[in-house]
């Protein structure tokens, strides 16, 4: 089992960036809480509208709004674990998540790869994945196999399931995977737990983890909630992440962009703890900005990095374990 380096501790040396500071955080946090509440997050399948009900939060069926009391938001916060372990097939790559520590992935997912045999630009395929998790095996930094390309040669329904087949059979640390529906999540859960002896195994080391977006601005399509429902009820560790982009879907300034980004993912997260309390939940951010002359994601950019920045600083703040996207 790794425990990686903490980010953010006083050591002799190292680097920190705080975007903010603790009042403005808490700041940016109460803005949620009035979001939240008052104007709400549309929320599109029934099932997902029961159990926000259930939970004490104002449900509006006819516009699909569901307004969440701040009580119910932060007794979500607390009751997802600060602290879980991701596990490999091989014990020796289980990876312990928590708030601060610093650990690192390939992310996902892209569609065309250049073979490497003939240089040509192509359509990715079953094959390029389990090549490529054969690669991240063999990386001793890279701690998980997150999806790197998606397999354009099978069904799109069945995508993902495809997908984490190849990542099971060609790594042997925690994999990542995207499902789009409850069909998915279901087979690619089954699938693991035939490799690690039952469900009850997987519960106990999960060899998978999902990852899974809202829509900006703070919409919870019905794919979203039906992964986020199914995950909780396994047990599975889940990544919940906006991916707002400012001056686009969000705010321009980073504030505004944070708290729109705030509110979507802890509306996963209280979605998840509303089926199944103490479910494993990731803080997640794929959000940046905008390119207002280009209409295009700016990735790399420095707004990027204040962003994922005050994205770290807020899962720490809720002693949560973060996943940051981009660079």
């Amino acid at each position: 089992m790794k425990r990686n380096l903490f980010a953010g501790r006083p050591r002799s040396g190292g680097l920190h960036l705080s975007a903010f500071n603790e009042a403005e955080l808490d700041d940016i946090h109460q803005a949620t809480l009035e979001v939240l509440e008052r104007t709400g997050v549309f929320v599109e399948a029934d099932e997902a509208l029961d159990i926000f009900a259930d939970g004490r939060c104002a449900v509006d069926r006819e516009s699909h709004i569901v307004r969440i009391p701040p009580c119910v938001v932060e007794d979500a916060i607390r009751s997802a674990p600060s602290t879980f372990v991701l596990c490999g097939r091989d014990a020796r790559n289980d990876i312990v998540l928590e708030p601060g520590r610093v650990a690192f992935t390939n992310f996902s997912e892209g569609i065309r790869v250049i073979d490497a045999r003939t240089g040509e630009l192509r359509n990715s395929t079953k094959a390029d994945i389990a090549d490529i998790a054969r690669l991240n095996d063999y990386l001793s930094d890279i701690e998980t196999f997150e999806i790197a390309v998606g397999a354009q040669d099978v069904p799109p329904e069945t995508c993902a399931v495809h997908n984490a087949e190849m990542q099971y059979l060609n790594t042997t640390k925690p994999i990542g995977i995207g499902p789009l529906s409850r069909t998915e999540t279901i087979a690619i859960f089954e699938m693991a737990a035939e490799i690690v002896g039952g469900a009850d195994e997987l519960r106990r080391r999960p060899i998978v983890y999902n990852g899974v977006c809202p829509v900006s601005p703070l919409k919870l399509p019905h794919e979203a909630t039906e992964v986020i429902i199914e995950t909780a009820r396994w047990g599975i560790p889940n990544n919940i992440l906006s991916m707002a982009m400012a001056g686009g879907s969000s705010p321009v300034t980073l504030a505004g962009t944070l708290v729109t980004h705030n509110a979507e993912v802890l509306a996963g997260i209280t979605l998840a703890q509303l089926t199944e309390r103490g479910a494993p939940c990731i803080y997640g951010s794929s959000t940046t900005a905008m390119d207002l002359k280009l209409a295009a994601a700016c990735v790399g950019s420095p707004e990027l990095a204040m962003i994922s920045a005050a994205v770290a600083q807020m899962a720490r703040r809720y002693l949560l374990p973060s996943f940051v996207a981009g660079l």
